[in-house]
């Protein structure tokens, strides 16, 4: 199973060690295709270290095509993020099963765009407050979207 992981890079960092143990999770169930979003190293230009001297253009083609490789989403929703949400609006297109986590306790609301897009099927949100309430929802999504 290849598993697209979303969490926001350029839009902030302060959620980097949260997708980090979430990618290690997911990594149990498959290939995670996108783990550069787990590093915490940025370059001088805001990219993750593994990404340096790569242009944006690469990186978008290299991840949309990652994204079609995939067979379904995962995604840390709470730090808002433009990248995110192309991600998951190419994904729908795509018609691949997606799962949007968000954290309660980051006092936080969640766009109306992800929370509205949910269809109970292909696309789900979660609410969680603790870690292990993330990974329990990641297993369950990635155990019954096989």
């Amino acid at each position: 199973m290849k598993i697209y992981f979303c969490g926001s890079i350029r839009g902030g960092r302060d959620h980097a060690e949260i997708y980090l143990q979430l990618i290690n999770h997911i990594q149990t169930f498959g290939q995670v295709l996108t783990e550069h979003v787990g590093c915490k190293e940025l370059d001088t230009e805001g990219k993750v270290v593994t990404d340096t001297g790569l242009t944006d253009k690469f990186i978008h083609d290299r991840d949309l095509a990652w994204l079609k490789e995939s067979d379904m989403v995962v995604a840390e929703v709470t730090m808002p993020s433009l990248g995110v949400g192309y991600e998951l609006g190419q994904a729908i297109v795509m018609k691949k099963p997606v799962l949007c986590l968000f954290r309660d306790s980051a006092g936080k609301r969640l766009s109306a765009m992800i929370e509205g897009a949910k269809d109970g099927k292909l696309f789900q949100v979660e609410h969680y407050e603790q870690l292990d309430q993330a990974e329990q929802q990641i297993s369950k999504f990635l155990q019954t979207s096989l």
